[in-house]
């Protein structure tokens, strides 16, 4: 098989997978995973600014302040 022959069978196999019924196959998982990226994210600058010990004095409080307790 040539090279001219090898791309043409590439160029047709990727252009009906962008245009075929499976073109979105597997967006879910990249979309879920960056989705997880941006979660660990937000954690991981809590944690470093230590936001973390006001974050939870605010839940209890507002926590309490629901069930009044506080």
């Amino acid at each position: 098989m040539s090279a001219r022959n090898r791309f043409e069978t590439w160029k047709t196999n990727v252009v009906s997978r962008m245009r075929g019924k499976g073109r979105d196959a597997g967006a879910g998982f990249v979309e879920y995973a960056g989705i997880m990226i941006i979660v660990a994210g937000i954690f991981v600058m809590i944690d470093g600014l230590g936001l973390d010990g006001q974050i939870s004095e605010a839940i209890g409080q507002a926590v309490a302040d629901v069930v009044g307790g506080g």
